[in-house]
C-alpha cells in the first residue's frame, strides 16, 4: 500500500511538471500577438489615430482629438493623409461624442461608417465598407468628425 502512495505521487509530481512548461508556453504565444495596435493603446486619451499600415503600423497618419473635415489639408489633426489610412483607433473618452465616424469624401460628405469607443480600434480595415456602398473603408478615409451612436449605422470591426 505505501508503495502504491509514493508511485502515485511521483506520477502526480511528473504530470504537474508536464504541465507547467505547457502553461507557459501558452503564456509567452499570447505575449508575441499582443502586438501593433493593442500594443499601441494610450489609453482613453481623447484622440482618434490613423495608420498608414493594417495593425496600427507603418506611418501614423495623425491624430486628433477634434474634427478634420479634410484629411489631406494641414490644421485638423491629418495632413496629407486622404486614402491612405489601413487600421484607425478610438482611444476617446466614453460620453456624449465617443463614436468617430469615418467619411468617404471630404467634408463629411457621401458614404460613412465608425467607430465605437467599445471597439478600441480596426486592425484591418479591407473587409470593411462604407454605409450603403461597395466602397472598402480601407484606403478611402478623406475626413472624421464626432458624433453619438444614434448617428451610425454602419460600424468598423
Amino acid at each position: 500500500m505505501r508503495k502504491f502512495a509514493v508511485t502515485a505521487a511521483v506520477v502526480g509530481l511528473t504530470a504537474l511538471g508536464l504541465a507547467v512548461p505547457a502553461t507557459t508556453a501558452q503564456a509567452t504565444d499570447t505575449g508575441v500577438q499582443t502586438s501593433g495596435c493593442n500594443s499601441k493603446w494610450p489609453g482613453r486619451n481623447g484622440k482618434v489615430y490613423a495608420w498608414e499600415d493594417y495593425d496600427c503600423q507603418g506611418t501614423l497618419l495623425g491624430s486628433t482629438a477634434g474634427n478634420d473635415p479634410d484629411w489631406n489639408a494641414a490644421g485638423g489633426g491629418f495632413a496629407g493623409a486622404s486614402d491612405i489610412a489601413s487600421s484607425v483607433m478610438n482611444a476617446g473618452y466614453t460620453g456624449g461624442n465617443d463614436v468617430v465616424q469615418f467619411w468617404y469624401l471630404e467634408g463629411y460628405e457621401g458614404f460613412y461608417t465608425c467607430l465605437s469607443p467599445n471597439e478600441y480600434f480596426a486592425d484591418d480595415l479591407s473587409d470593411d465598407y462604407f454605409n450603403g456602398s461597395i466602397r472598402r473603408v480601407d484606403d478611402n478615409i478623406r475626413s472624421h468628425r464626432w458624433v453619438t451612436a444614434g448617428s451610425c449605422a454602419t460600424w468598423l470591426t
